[in-house]
Formats: C-alpha cells, structure tokens, sequence
C-alpha cells in the first residue's frame, strides 16, 4: 500500500471508493453496495460490496478493479484474497475494503444486516466514466 492512500482525505477517499464502485457497475456487477463505516468501527472507512453473476465474473471483476484502479489511479490493494475459487473476492485498500460475492455466498454472510448500523452511501454518477 502506498502511504498517498493511508494519508489521503476524507473526500479523497470518498471519491476513490466512488470510483471503486464505477468501475464495478461498468463491469456489470450486481447490487453494488456502499456502507459509510464512520463512527461504526476503526478498522476501514467503507466497505464496497458487489455481487457477480458467476465464480467467473467475481474473479473477473476482482481483477479488473484492482487493475483499473492502479491504471487511473496507482493505487493497489494492500492485502487480496479470494480470486482462486471465485466465490468471494476481497480486496482491502486500507481506508476502504471492497467484496465481491458470488450471489449465493453474498446471501449466506449478509454483510449488509451484519454491518446494519453503517449509513448506506449513494453511489454517484461521478464515480464512473
């Protein structure tokens, strides 16, 4: 991890995330979710989570976030985990930690219900191209 990142802003953050989750609507990804963990926890600012259609396109969409970001961007993930099986993708960028599930997966870990006191962040059209 770059020490930029675990550095950056607030909004710098903010709108890294947002593009985070561009990327993964272009890709074609399902139910993308954006949780504020603000005042929740300490351990990251958001979780970003995304369903894929297949093991393939969690895998494909995995790889293809974290290669667009270090493109645009020249940031990479600090730790990854998942990609092999396909079932569930993470990629945790320090100040913000991104999952991709198969849908199956997503339904039986319900990160969503478990992180219910998070604020849902609106996904905004800036974040995409």
């Amino acid at each position: 991890m770059t020490a930029s990142l675990q550095r950056a802003s607030k909004s710098d953050v903010a709108a890294l995330v947002q593009r985070a989750a561009g990327i993964l609507l272009e890709r074609k990804a399902n139910d993308v979710v954006l949780l504020s963990l603000e005042g929740v926890t300490d351990m990251t600012d958001y979780f970003l989570i995304a369903s894929g259609t297949s093991d393939t396109h969690v895998r494909a969409l995995g790889s293809g976030l974290e290669e667009e970001l270090k493109k645009e961007t020249g940031q990479r993930p600090h730790h990854v985990e998942g990609f092999t099986q396909g079932r569930w993708a993470l990629l945790d960028y320090v100040d913000f930690v991104v999952h991709v599930f198969h849908p199956t997966l997503r339904n039986f870990y319900q990160l969503e219900r478990l992180w219910a006191d998070a604020q849902q962040v609106p996904i905004t059209a800036s974040g995409t191209r």
